[in-house]
């Protein structure tokens, strides 16, 4: 005889009870999707004067040597692209193309930053000068970038309605700030697990300003950076392929890293290029 506590139990389980309409009618917020990928540029120069487009040539194997020995020693390379022609400056535009990451450093003159496919490898345009930089990231991200493009208004905020846990986070981030050590950990305030209101957001936006550059990093999705008009404090901000904010923090740093090349980038983009000139030639 079957023991009867040994038989399942019935009307449990999945498909043992109906669904409502509010079940029914159930969405999942969508994938990321479209993230961008490495593929290499192969420029056709037959027909174009070949032998006219050495200088560029020439430019970009010294930009892949570069890369190889900055991704060793660190530090960075400059390379200006003004005594070059039109012809030449867009075969180099041709192969580097357009990667991840840009940046806008607003100063005088101001200066627009464009990573290439090959990461590490940036493009400078300001007012009159055109080059190229092989750096984790290029030095005018972190030469001055806390320079007050709206000063910051720290404690003497006025401080609104609502306003209720942005103090004592503005608090931690001047002492962070005061305190910054390079060597030290990343500090992070993770807005995004901290209990606040959107008059916090507004008050900490007013109380910590905006600096001189902005970068935005492209991948699944949108990284906006800004540095802050305090030093050393980044605003960091995620969004997904439908452009919903998933992540908000502040960053205590010099350049936070998601806007850097790491040296083995470096060292993979010099191969690549190098690879990309032997196609060509």
């Amino acid at each position: 005889m079957t023991n009867p506590f040994m038989m399942p139990p019935t009307g449990f389980g999945p498909g043992s009870q109906p669904l409502d309409q509010q079940d029914e009618a159930l969405e999942y917020m969508p994938m990321p999707q479209d993230m961008r990928t490495y593929a290499p540029r192969i420029p056709d120069i037959e027909g174009r004067g070949e032998d006219n487009l050495s200088p560029a040539l020439d430019l970009l194997r010294e930009v892949a040597e570069a890369a190889a020995r900055i991704a060793k020693e660190g530090g960075s390379a400059l390379f200006d692209l003004g005594p070059l022609d039109a012809p030449n400056r867009a075969l180099i535009a041709e192969t580097l193309g357009s990667g991840e990451v840009a940046a806008k450093v607003r100063g005088i003159p101001a200066i627009a930053v464009q990573e290439s496919v090959f990461a590490g490898i940036w493009t400078l345009k300001s007012a009159g000068a055109e080059q190229i930089e092989v750096a984790g990231s290029p030095v005018c991200l972190s030469s001055d970038p806390f320079r007050p493009h709206r000063a910051a208004g720290g404690q003497s905020t006025p401080l609104a309605a609502g306003v209720v846990n942005a103090p004592p986070l503005l608090v931690e981030l001047t002492d962070k700030s005061a305190g910054f050590d390079a060597k030290a950990p990343l500090h992070v305030i993770n807005l995004s697990l901290l209990p606040h209101t959107e008059e916090d957001l507004v008050w900490l936006d007013a109380a910590v300003g905006e600096g001189a550059v902005t970068i935005l990093s492209r991948g699944y999705g949108n990284c906006r950076i800004t540095a802050t008009a305090l030093p050393h404090v980044w605003r960091v901000q995620f969004f997904n392929s439908q452009d919903t904010l998933i992540l908000d923090t502040f960053e205590v740093t010099t350049v936070p890293e998601v806007a850097c090349a790491a040296p083995e980038d470096l060292a993979d983009s010099g191969k690549r290029l190098v690879q990309v000139l032997e196609a060509i030639r």
